[in-house]
């Protein structure tokens, strides 16, 4: 199956549509579980298909450093090598290079940096990461961009938004050239997306945007650079300004962002994907998302409390357990505490875009949003350190 999108119904900026791919049909909004190293963490696929998540993301740096993209090739690309049969995206891991590699050096042909694992020197360009996405084998995959912190000057924001239009011209070309070149028996079509950013400027926002689109078209579109330091009313402001922005018959896709009031104001500014390692790794330190809050289940008020995480939330945790039972289990350093919260996270924001699809469709998307955020923010604890 190619790739196809097809909206069903919108409510202001928001909407509800169907993006089929090559392991079946995603309906947005959606959140997708962050697989970094083809792995979501304490959880496997059995897990997922449980909570009924479509659609994984893996990282192209990590996996090209561990096991190696050629090692995950030659085992029949990650659908074979983790057992997931649903759609996966892979980011280019240029996140990744500018937040965990050191002594990194940008220049126009890529970047040059030393492995977070063991110090031996890397380069990665957009030829290369092509590449190592080619053979990973994602039904997405995402282009090398220049990343930079959220409030980057304007002067640093405009110079990493112009090159990242560069390197995307060169990932186009490499990914073209492989796809005639390089043919993997029995391999899917994939998706080659490009990645709009420019800081917290606008003006920058909507130029990269036009220049995108100058390209010719795409399957879909990636939303980068937010959630990595700014403020919240600068991101969705500039969420605004990329929805008036981009082609509307195309999935937007925002990189990074997982908090659930930020799914649901994503939601309500046109975004269509979102993923965010804040699920799993947040509940590895206790905290657990609620309709009422972010709770930290470390807290000596719920030793003795029987209720579940979200009395509300039908997760294989929140049906079993006591938050009391949880408390202990972390206490008590025990690994199955950090998988049920894990779990739990998880599947609150799968749970929590499927509701905001079942608004839209019924008409009553507004509504619901404005009250899901009351309630959300009225007792939201701070994240665990």
């Amino acid at each position: 199956m190619s790739f196809d999108f097809s909206l069903e119904t919108t409510s202001g900026a928001a909407r509800a549509a169907r993006f089929a791919t090559p392991h079946g049909v995603v309906v947005t909004p959606a959140f997708m579980a962050v697989g970094t190293l083809a792995t979501v963490k304490a959880l496997d696929p059995t897990d997922l298909h449980a909570m009924r998540a479509q659609m994984i993301l893996a990282n192209a740096y990590h996996l090209h450093l561990r096991p190696g993209d050629e090692l995950v090739r030659e085992l029949g690309g990650l659908h074979e090598f983790m057992q997931w049969d649903g759609p996966i995206l892979t980011d280019s891991g240029g996140f990744q290079v500018f937040s965990l590699a050191t002594l990194r050096t940008v220049d126009e042909d890529g970047v040059e940096f030393r492995s977070h694992l063991d110090g031996s020197k890397r380069r990665f360009t957009p030829e290369s990461v092509m590449r190592i996405e080619r053979n990973l084998g994602a039904d997405v995959i995402m282009q090398f961009d220049h990343v930079i912190p959220g409030q980057s000057e304007e002067i640093v924001a405009r110079d990493a938004s112009e090159r990242s239009l560069r390197w995307l011209a060169r990932c186009r070309a490499e990914f073209e050239r492989l796809v005639r070149e390089d043919p993997i028996p029995g391999r899917h079509e994939q998706a080659l997306f490009p990645i709009v950013q420019g800081g917290i400027h606008a003006s920058l926002r909507r130029e990269a945007a036009e220049a995108v689109r100058a390209m010719g078209d795409w399957h879909g579109y990636g939303i980068g650079g937010l959630s990595v330091g700014e403020a919240k009313p600068d991101m969705y402001r500039i969420l605004e300004e990329v929805h008036a922005a981009l082609p509307h018959d195309r999935p937007r896709y925002l990189m990074g962002v997982g908090f659930p009031e930020d799914l649901v104001e994503g939601v309500r500014r046109g975004v269509d994907l979102f993923d965010c390692v804040a699920p799993t790794r947040m509940g590895r330190n206790g905290a657990a998302f609620t309709r009422d809050g972010r709770l930290n289940i470390k807290r000596a008020e719920f030793r003795a409390d029987r209720q579940p995480l979200d009395a509300e939330c039908d997760c294989a945790c929140c049906t079993r357990f006591s938050r009391a039972y949880v408390r202990h289990l972390f206490l008590a350093d025990e690994i199955l505490g950090l998988r049920l919260l894990s779990l739990h996270n998880v599947h609150f924001l799968v749970s929590l875009m499927r509701e905001a699809r079942t608004a839209l469709l019924s008409g009553t998307f507004d509504g619901w949003s404005d009250a899901w955020l009351q309630r959300y923010h009225s007792r939201t604890e701070p994240a665990p350190a």
